[in-house]
């Protein structure tokens, strides 16, 4: 997370976000991993004979209340509902309750379905909560982590495994880094038994969970690369009190630029469930992502975007969001990407900071202009431009009519865009 007192990335969500778009682009791919829900990331693992608890997904408490009748009549004597949204903490923020009848499975339904659901990864606002998943309870005896990730550094998938399961794994990470157990894996010989066993043994496992546990883990393995994932979680990885592994929770991000190959998980995708102006981005292609300052960036690439935002934090101000309007934007794209950024009431000030290559500098500008005539925006709009046919764009600028700001250099841009966001000239 970047240091430094307050900065841009206030939320870890936003970093990993954000870090994520800045390779994928630079790759040429784009800025998001789809996430899905729990109840679907599960019906995933059991087709990988992965274990998971038996459950239903409810999105009204007539569907909720059949479905708490139905484990307790299986002989449940506990039965677990929960909040479906994509967001961790779900349990702090009262989002999960265990119950032991079907009057309190029915209250429970009726407290989490429709309540705004705050966690330490929504953000003070929150996120409507309109599903459920209602689940036999299970006899925990621990809880661990299993989880795996693409790390780039290494061109691998890493395998992680921690006794310390239920916790945020960032947390666990920050505090005792050893405490997060790691196998990197070869893409050329993939995920090996004995890779699983050593995970297994260091995690503490009893004898006769070991085999089970290199068929859970060996499952995972293949079900992360099968669909394309970026992430996989088991938080927690619980073993049972009659020695069951069992995958109590589960996170799934899937790679976007990989969705091509995969009709039935894109269809998984909850627009509900993101935030409207991304969704509307990308529809015209454009990598956008919000953030909670009030500078609105349109920039050409993800590493000038991340430069971008990082001097308007050192000006002073705060970027509203992460926008590459990309290599090969038109005149459209740019005058969809303004009419985004205008959306959000937040956004005090545009800074556009482009170096054109592949696009042109007078192709950007006659699209600024005409998404500022047609749009009709009356907040102040500060550019700094550099690269092909920047001449004949700043001449179109000056003869538009309409009064930009031009700085020569980002630095001095960034300035005049903090000065007008504040309200100075």
């Amino acid at each position: 997370m970047p240091q430094g007192g307050n900065r841009t990335f206030v939320r870890f969500q936003d970093c990993l976000r954000l870090a994520a778009s800045a390779t994928l682009l630079a790759a040429g791919g784009n800025t998001k991993h789809m996430k899905i829900h729990e109840y679907q990331a599960k019906e995933i693992l059991r087709k990988y004979n992965v274990p998971v608890p038996g459950g239903e997904m409810a999105i009204t408490l007539e569907e909720a209340d059949t479905a708490a009748k139905s484990l307790f009549a299986a002989g449940n004597a506990v039965v677990v509902v929960k909040a479906q949204i994509h967001a961790g903490g779900r349990g702090k923020g009262g989002g999960v309750k265990v119950v032991k009848t079907l009057n309190d499975a029915n209250a429970a339904s009726k407290a989490i379905l429709g309540m705004q659901l705050v966690t330490h990864q929504t953000g003070a606002a929150g996120q409507k909560v309109q599903r459920l998943l209602i689940e036999e309870g299970s006899a925990i005896e621990r809880e661990l982590y299993l989880g795996l990730v693409l790390d780039r550094a290494s061109a691998k998938v890493v395998f992680m495994a921690s006794q310390a399961g239920g916790m945020e794994i960032e947390e666990v990470a920050a505090k005792d880094p050893e405490a997060i157990y790691k196998e990197y894996i070869d893409p050329a010989v993939g995920f090996q038994p004995y890779q699983a066993r050593k995970l297994a043994f260091k995690l503490g496992l009893k004898t006769t969970q070991i085999n089970d546990a290199v068929k859970f883990m060996t499952g995972l393995y293949k079900a992360f690369i099968d669909t394309d994932s970026t992430l996989m979680e088991i938080n927690p990885f619980i073993t049972t009190k009659d020695d069951k592994l069992l995958a109590l929770d589960c996170k799934i991000n899937f790679d976007d630029n990989a969705m091509f190959r995969h009709k039935d998980l894109k269809e998984l995708r909850d627009l509900a469930e993101e935030d409207p102006l991304e969704v509307e981005a990308s529809k015209y292609a454009l990598n956008y992502i919000k953030l909670d300052g009030n500078i609105a960036c349109m920039v050409n690439g993800a590493g000038l975007a991340m430069a971008t935002m990082d001097i308007i934090e050192y000006a002073g101000g705060s970027a509203a969001n992460f926008l590459d309007v990309g290599g090969g934007a038109n005149q459209e794209q740019i005058e969809n990407a303004f009419g985004i950024l205008l959306s959000d009431p937040n956004v005090k000030a545009i800074f556009i900071n482009i170096f054109g290559g592949i696009l042109r500098v007078d192709v950007l500008a006659q699209g600024v202009v005409n998404a500022a005539k047609k749009l009709n925006v009356q907040i102040p709009i500060i550019l700094r431009l550099e690269g092909t046919n920047v001449e004949e764009g700043r001449k179109i600028l000056k003869d538009s009519g309409l009064n930009f700001l031009v700085g020569s250099t980002m630095k001095e841009a960034a300035d005049m865009a903090v000065a007008a966001a504040k309200g100075g000239k």
